[in-house]
C-alpha cells in the first residue's frame, strides 16, 4: 500500500525545485483570493448565483474562482471587489533573496534576454 503525502509534505520535499515553489506560489495566491471572495459573499449571504448576476459574470465562474482554480485578470478582481461592496488593492512587496526564483520566459523582439526574475 502506497503511503498517502499532504501538501506540506510534497512542499518540503521540493524546497530545492524553483518551478515547484513558483507553481505553489501561484495556486497559494489563487486560492487565498477565491477564499477571501467566498468568505465576503457568505458574510453578505449571497449565493454564489447571485454574486454572478452582479458581476456580469455565470455562477460556475465563481465556483472555479472560489475554489482557486482560475487565475483571475486585475479587470475581473474589480468588478468582483465592487459588487462585493470592496476596494481592490493591490500591493507589492519585498522578499528575501532566497525566495526569488529565476524563470525562463521567450526572448522579446529587441530585448535580447530571456530569463527574468519572479518571486515565489
Amino acid at each position: 500500500m502506497t503511503s498517502r503525502r499532504t501538501l506540506s509534505d510534497l512542499r518540503q520535499e521540493n524546497a530545492a525545485n524553483p518551478e515547484f515553489q513558483a507553481a505553489y506560489a501561484e495556486a497559494r495566491l489563487r486560492f487565498d483570493l477565491g477564499e477571501a471572495v467566498r468568505t465576503r459573499r457568505e458574510e453578505l449571504g449571497w449565493s454564489q448565483t447571485y454574486l454572478a448576476e452582479r458581476t456580469g459574470m455565470r455562477q460556475p465562474a465563481i465556483a472555479r474562482f472560489e475554489a482557486g482554480g482560475t487565475t483571475p485578470t486585475l479587470p475581473v478582481l474589480e468588478r468582483i471587489a465592487a459588487a462585493l461592496g470592496l476596494r481592490l488593492s493591490v500591493e507589492l512587496k519585498a522578499v528575501p533573496e532566497a525566495a526569488t526564483v529565476k524563470v525562463h520566459q521567450p526572448a522579446l523582439p529587441g530585448n535580447g534576454t530571456s530569463d527574468q526574475a519572479a518571486t515565489g
